[in-house]
């Protein structure tokens, strides 16, 4: 019988990646990525003068079926497999990115009538416009003593998919009465590919409120927090959720053609872009925490029972493997703080000196800060360059480096900001750990941990534990093309469960990230300083990030074409 594949299509920030892999064993015959051709539209609406305010980040719906069109046949033409040898495909999305369609399952921003309003396209996971909308939300549910509060660490995040809608409801109007239904985009690009819109139990569980045995909050809270959203599950959020693995259809004929898959091929419903990578390194039982790296890191664990941990983004029964509880937490930026910091905090020198050594920026500083010791540099940063999601959940908190002098160099710094994201994970790992959260040994995936060796080691010191790290280059996209096998079914040559795809297909290298223990010592010093500075800024002692972002807004206010609605 011959060999048989799956794909996976990993949705990220900026592209979207396809794999095609082999079932037998998981390996990746052929990967191919699509940048997306309008990237993160958080300056101005493409085609227009209509400039976007302070923390807004917006896409475009067509640049993922573009991944689809460019990236699926690219792997099945460089691969040479038989499109007969496929027998399914998943997807994974970042999330919550969220978009409202009408009635016939199109972007309200396709439409002539809509396509100038910005709330009418795609809001990307990290649009934090919404945040006063979640500030609110959380008070309301706090008040009326609202259980699904601790299932989210203690509050709901301006991520999500509740305190978008309502942005929109109230800022918007006209689009939220103009929408059929608010959806996430993994979803939507499920119903584009198989006709069908099927809202999955990860998305809705993690980002949408959504809970297993209840469902969604009463339409009496939503009644107190805004009476036009009292009937927003029956009507805007209305449909089936059904849980990860399931086929939610065939691809279609029209979609066949684009592709070159075959019509009919098994497509499972969307899944979370972290979430979808937990089986792929084969964690599928308590105790090992996966760490999702690239611009930001999503923190993901298994549990037997449901417990409440403070800032986790929420704890959902099957939300990533069928029979466990699933626990999430993140760092909003990571990888983002890097490339921010190498982009418009480096000298031309630097820059220079890496070019003449044939390397990257990155790779230079990276071989630079390996040269100290912990503690050398002096410094000491707060990694919330885009807010925090955890443990704070607070997106209006800032970035801070503290001991800098004149003797300062750009590696230091660069060392320093990579200690402050291993401080932010260690944070996330004691909350788990203390309440009752086992978290023994961490699993490291995504772009970072393939790129740079110093920040796995100091992940290892800070948090003294080993890391384990994927020998997948797509991690998120393996796990997706596991599930996609799953929709298939094991009589077409699938599976019929996640833990038989993982005990398969996953991979991870032999080698391993072991802390060092004067590290350790060190390192516990300094996350001793991190956590008095984490807590004066962060818990309200001093809220003068606040004041200042409100400041840089209230400045704003009168720039002529910059979209602000009240």
């Amino acid at each position: 019988m011959s060999t048989k594949y799956a794909i996976g299509v990993d949705y990220g920030t900026e592209s979207g990646r396809v794999v095609l892999v082999s079932l037998a064993n998981g390996e990746e015959v052929a990967d191919h990525v699509t940048p997306y051709p309008h990237g993160v539209i958080d300056e101005r609406l493409p085609g227009t003068t209509i400039e976007l305010g302070h923390e807004w980040a917006l896409q475009h719906p067509n640049d993922y079926i573009e991944v689809l069109e460019q990236s699926i046949p690219a792997v099945i033409n460089s691969s040479r497999v038989d499109p007969e040898d496929i027998i399914g495909l998943g997807i994974d999305f970042t999330a919550c990115t969220m978009l409202p369609i009408d009635e016939n399952g199109l972007p309200l921003s396709f439409s002539d009538s809509w396509k100038n309003d910005p709330h009418s396209w795609v809001k990307l996971w990290k649009h934090h416009a919404a945040q006063d909308k979640a500030n609110q939300l959380n008070v309301m549910a706090e008040q009326r003593g609202e259980e699904f509060l601790n299932r989210y660490g203690g509050k709901i995040s301006s991520e999500w998919m509740i305190a978008k809608i309502w942005q929109i409801l109230d800022e918007a109007p006209e689009i939220y009465q103009a929408a059929d239904q608010f959806v996430e985009a993994t979803d939507w690009v499920i119903s584009q590919m198989t006709g069908t819109l099927l809202r999955n139990s990860c998305t809705a569980g993690y980002k949408s409120i959504w809970h297993k045995q209840e469902g969604y909050p009463s339409k009496d809270f939503f009644q107190a927090l805004d009476p036009r959203l009292a009937d927003i599950t029956d009507t805007k959020l209305r449909g089936d959720v059904v849980s990860l693995g399931t086929k939610a259809g065939g691809v279609t004929k029209e979609m066949a053609k684009r592709t070159g898959l075959l019509e009919g091929t098994p497509v499972a419903v969307g899944n979370v872009d972290a979430h979808a990578a937990v089986p792929a390194v084969g964690v599928t039982s308590p105790g090992k925490m996966v760490m999702a790296m690239g611009t930001s890191i999503c923190h993901l664990l298994l549990g037997d029972e449901e417990k409440h941990v403070e800032g986790m983004c929420g704890v959902v029964e099957d939300g990533i493997i069928p029979g466990l509880y699933g626990y999430e937490a993140g760092q909003s930026a990571v990888g983002d703080i890097f490339a921010w910091y190498v982009d418009y905090g480096i000298p031309p020198s630097v820059k220079g000196a890496a070019h003449e050594r044939g390397l990257n920026v990155h790779q230079y500083l990276e071989e630079k800060a390996s040269n100290y010791r912990p503690g050398e540099t002096g410094l000491l940063a707060l990694d919330w360059w885009n807010g925090n999601r955890s443990v704070l959940v607070d997106t209006e908190l800032s970035g801070l480096l503290i001991g800098a002098t004149l003797q300062t160099r750009p590696e230091e710094i660069y060392r320093a900001l990579i200690e402050a994201t291993a401080f932010g994970t260690r944070k996330i790992v004691d909350a788990f750990h203390h309440n009752g959260v086992p978290v023994e040994e961490l699993y490291a995936c995504g772009g970072l941990p393939q790129k740079n060796k110093l920040l796995l080691q100091i992940y290892a010191d800070v948090t003294n534990r080993t890391i384990k790290v994927a020998d997948s280059k797509q991690t998120p996209a393996l796990g997706a093309a596991m599930f996609g096998a799953i929709a298939a079914g094991k009589e077409r040559g699938g599976f019929d469960h996640v833990v038989a795809a993982a005990e398969q297909m996953a991979r991870i290298k032999e080698e391993t990230v072991e802390p060092i223990p004067e590290h350790v010592e060190i390192y516990e010093e300094l996350y001793k300083e991190y956590s008095t500075l984490h807590d004066y800024f962060g818990r309200g002692d001093n809220q003068v990030m606040k004041r200042l972002k409100a400041l840089r807004n209230s400045a704003d206010m009168g720039k002529g074409n910059v979209y602000v609605k009240n």
